[in-house]
């Protein structure tokens, strides 16, 4: 198995109990190389639960987390998310800031991100994607 790195939408559908996300989830989180969350999903998550006061759903998805290796922004990954957003932005395509930094995080770490909305990702060179829900 390769390594991956969950995007917001991905770790979603794994509580919605969307049975083949939740298959491939567990299949990754019982592997060697396990689950990879960029913080920023980790807050992107957090925020959306606290925002909700879903204290219950919450705490299921610090334990999930706590499985998992939540993997920081560092220098390197801000300049190439910074690149990446400049490069985009001449071709006249935008990109959401927290999907940039996502993506970079994936790139930086030679990982291969697992998202539903690949439309978002699509005009980023160097990134390798995935789309769990189908297939």
């Amino acid at each position: 198995m390769k390594g991956i790195l969950l995007d917001t939408d991905t770790i979603s559908y794994f509580f919605r109990g969307i049975p083949q996300i939740k298959e491939k989830v567990e299949q990754h989180l019982h592997s060697q190389q396990g689950i990879n969350i960029s913080v920023i999903s980790y807050y992107e998550v957090c925020n959306g639960l606290y925002y909700r006061d879903a204290k219950q759903q919450l705490q299921q998805f610090k334990k999930f987390a706590a499985h998992c290796t939540i993997l920081p922004l560092n220098q390197e990954i801000a300049d190439l998310a910074a690149k990446i957003f400049a490069d985009l932005r001449k071709k006249g395509k935008t990109v959401g800031h927290t999907d940039i930094l996502i993506a970079g995080t994936a790139i930086f770490y030679e990982l291969e991100l697992i998202t539903n909305n690949t439309k978002h990702f699509d005009a980023i060179e160097k990134l390798n994607m995935a789309n769990w829900m189908v297939g």
